[in-house]
């Protein structure tokens, strides 16, 4: 895949704008709370917890989206749905595949620092 389908780099330009000096918070923040929510997955799927997963899961597609991050989002959104079904068999390959991606959109917002 190319950067521009892991990052929305348009909505990044429009939050620095908006945003002026507090934009750099953001993405710190969403760049320290992402290791937390991805450990939260982890943790809820081996313990077999689906709506503490589920909870990870929506938020961490939620703060995602507020940067623009869509490949995160649609990820988190497939594992939040079926942590809500209650299927949590063969989601360790789609929480690696969250940790992958999160690794990409983490290099890509290093420019905004």
């Amino acid at each position: 895949m190319t950067g521009s389908n892991h990052i929305d780099h348009e909505t990044l330009a429009t939050l620095q704008e908006v945003m002026e000096e507090d934009f750099q918070r953001l993405i710190e923040t969403f760049l320290s709370d992402s290791q937390q929510r991805i450990q939260d997955m982890q943790k809820a799927l081996a313990a077999g917890l689906a709506e503490e997963l589920r909870r990870a899961a929506h938020s961490f597609k939620g703060s995602s989206s507020n940067i623009g991050a869509n490949e995160l989002v649609r990820l988190c959104k497939n594992v939040e749905d079926r942590a809500q079904a209650g299927i949590l068999r063969d989601l360790e390959s789609q929480i690696i595949d969250i940790k992958e991606e999160y690794q990409i959109v983490k290099s890509q917002l290093d420019i905004y620092l």
